[in-house]
């Protein structure tokens, strides 16, 4: 697949999330073979552009390819967010239309920005003109399940100069309830010319192939579904591609976990590091199989890097061996 001047490694792509795509996280999926990995959604007001929590964001020293998600509803501040995160070493600048949070969309940003054309064909013209790298755009179906648009805003990206789209299956109304639906990827892809990226509960390579065949899309984008799985990528490719596949042994796991942790308190310190791990930590162990609740609890009551690690890797007692 191929965004701009891009080739991409393959057509697996993760999604960018909030308070988990961070440097460690992309550069783990990375790791595992993701084709593409977006950063975490940055603000595009101006007085947050070098706030350290917007930095860490725009961090992409793990390498890959460098997709950062700008997020607003002015189209000068977003012109200007962009330039501003390419001058930093961005390669790709990804428009978020898409997040449903009740916080983006209150203040008419994120998939909120679906209900004003007219306003998203002046943002996506101002980004693209903004800057000389390839800009993208993720939007779900629409604002709500009577109000389906993506296929005028996908004429309106196309026209405007985006490079690449991608649609979650859901309206903003739905936010992460219910089940994707593709039948609306499938009528984007029918009407436009540019790569479009099938986003929404895309947990397996049944299921990606699935979508795949049904929509026509160009590629997927994995995003819950690598939560405590970033060996996912590697998964699907070699399932997909019909190659040998030996799940992960839990000694493997082990080294993972112990790895992003090391990189998570590198990363942000050590007290906001294992605060930061302890998500990370329930969803690997969510793959793994239940731990006893007093575990759990004395993991999450970690203050310090040695401690947590400690009981992390003690936890594999409690883990039947498996390949996961």
């Amino acid at each position: 697949m191929q965004i701009g001047s891009y080739q991409l490694p393959n057509n697996l792509l993760l999604a960018p999330m909030a308070g988990i795509t961070d440097g460690p996280f992309r550069q783990l999926c990375t790791q595992f073979g993701a084709g593409l990995t977006v950063s975490e959604m940055v603000i595009s007001n101006a007085g947050l552009q070098h706030h350290p929590r917007t930095l860490k964001k725009t961090d992409f020293s793990g390498g890959g390819l460098r997709s950062v998600q700008i997020l607003g509803t002015d189209p000068r501040q977003m012109a200007e967010a962009a330039r501003l995160n390419r001058d930093r070493g961005a390669q790709i600048i990804d428009i978020n239309m898409g997040c449903p949070a009740k916080k983006v969309c209150s203040a008419a940003a994120g998939s909120a920005l679906m209900k004003d054309e007219a306003l998203v064909e002046k943002i996506l013209s101002s980004v693209v003109n903004a800057v000389d790298i390839p800009v993208t755009l993720k939007i779900r179906t629409g604002w709500d399940l009577a109000n389906r648009n993506a296929v005028n805003i996908a004429r309106i990206a196309e026209n405007s100069g985006i490079q690449a789209l991608t649609i979650h299956g859901r309206s903003r109304a739905c936010k992460f309830n219910g089940k994707a639906e593709y039948d609306t990827i499938k009528q984007v892809k029918q009407a436009i010319n540019i790569p479009v990226i099938a986003n929404g509960d895309i947990d397996s390579a049944e299921k990606a192939r699935k979508v795949l065949n049904y929509t026509g899309a160009d590629a997927v984008m994995i995003g819950r579904a690598a939560q405590g799985k970033p060996w996912i990528f590697r998964e699907l490719y070699a399932k997909l591609h019909g190659l040998p596949y030996a799940p992960l042994s839990l000694t493997e796991i082990k080294t993972l976990i112990n790895q992003h942790l090391d990189n998570l308190y590198c990363f942000y310190g050590k007290a906001s590091g294992v605060r930061i791990a302890r998500k990370h930590i329930g969803w690997y162990f969510d793959q793994l199989g239940a731990l006893p609740a007093m575990q759990k609890t004395a993991i999450n009551q970690a203050l310090q890097p040695e401690q947590q690690l400690a009981l992390v890797n003690a936890s594999f007692n409690f883990i039947t061996p498996r390949v996961a």
